[in-house]
């Protein structure tokens, strides 16, 4: 099999693999669409991603495909099946999972992070991680369904309601998703915070009732303590940092944006303390993927408009060294 093997920091290759067998309690998935997550480039540049990553490794944790084969005890699919992954696997028996936080686990390992991924024709998988989607669902909109589950993750956390004034800060692919499902909400307003113009129109489309530049040397004073819930997806200091300055009195602030191991954002205690502000993080996608396949099979979320780019295997090793200079909101490798 053909595969796109990051063979060390910021060195990726298309390289021919042997192809997996399946193993007790696996299945090997034909890889028909897989998608290019921020945490790919961040792997790509040596940081870790949901684990440590050791090359050399296909990346790739969002991905979809037809099952080819089905190894020994798996009874739940069968050849033919077309399904999505959710990549993350859990020992089952540190305090985290034992606790029901499985996402948090100790030994957390996942495919495309710590084994290999669906950068790749074909890909060996947990058959527990798979799940059947509807014939109707595109297999690119089912390797998405990954980061929605994410995003899914998040939003549980926070309590919005009718009356709430939300803030989105980063109109890329994550802050998009969001922004589909606040605007179910049916909130009071939602403004979007986002530098690149040409996102702006398609960002008011998806449901923004303002969309504001934080180039703008004036946006500051106009987000300050503005919005009941702010949601950052960006991982930037000065972003996180904006994220607590527009927190309103008794405000929420999630925190999904993956930011650098090292990065530190100044944040003045007293405004948490006297704003009363909830801050939250978001990691991974434990128990989503099934609702995630309900909102886009209902309409409810769409992502297919939210893909910016498509690549092949071998356009992959380009794209992935000139990733920053693409342009790319959201990128899907074509299998």
């Amino acid at each position: 099999m053909r595969a796109a093997v990051l063979v060390d920091q910021e060195v990726m290759d298309v390289k021919e693999q042997k192809t997996p067998e399946a193993g007790t309690g696996e299945v090997l998935i034909r890889v028909r669409s897989c998608g290019i997550c921020g945490t790919d480039q961040h792997i790509y540049h040596g940081h870790p991603g949901s684990a440590e990553v050791h090359p050399p490794i296909i990346l790739g944790h969002e991905l979809s495909g037809e099952v080819v084969a089905v190894g020994q005890g798996v009874s739940s699919l069968k050849e033919g099946d077309r399904v999505s992954v959710d990549p993350n696997i859990y020992c089952g028996s540190c305090e985290y999972c034992r606790s029901g936080r499985l996402h948090l686990c100790d030994r957390l390992q996942a495919v495309g992070v710590t084994r290999d991924g669906g950068m790749a024709e074909c890909c060996l998988v947990p058959a527990e991680n798979c799940y059947i989607i509807p014939d109707a669902m595109s297999y690119e909109e089912a390797a998405l369904l990954e980061p929605l589950g994410c995003v899914l993750h998040g939003f549980r956390k926070l309590d919005i309601r009718p009356q709430h004034q939300v803030l989105i800060i980063g109109g890329g692919f994550i802050g998009q998703i969001f922004l589909q499902l606040v605007r179910e909400r049916g909130v009071s307003r939602i403004t979007v915070s986002e530098p690149a113009s040409y996102k702006h129109e398609s960002l008011r489309g998806l449901g923004a009732d303002a969309v504001v530049s934080p180039l703008d040397p004036d946006t500051a004073d106009v987000l300050a303590s503005s919005a009941d819930v702010v949601i950052e997806c960006v991982g930037r200091t000065d972003s996180v940092q904006t994220a607590v300055r527009a927190a309103r009195k008794g405000g929420q602030v999630l925190l999904f944006g993956v930011a650098a191991p090292d990065a530190e954002a100044a944040i003045r205690p007293f405004d948490i303390f006297s704003k009363e502000l909830r801050i939250m993080g978001s990691f991974i996608n434990p128990f989503t993927h099934t609702d995630a396949i309900q909102l886009v099979s209902r309409g409810k979320v769409r992502l297919a408009p939210l893909i910016s780019h498509r690549f092949t295997l071998e356009q992959l090793p380009d794209a992935m060294r000139n990733y920053p200079q693409l342009g790319v909101s959201k990128g899907i490798v074509q299998i």
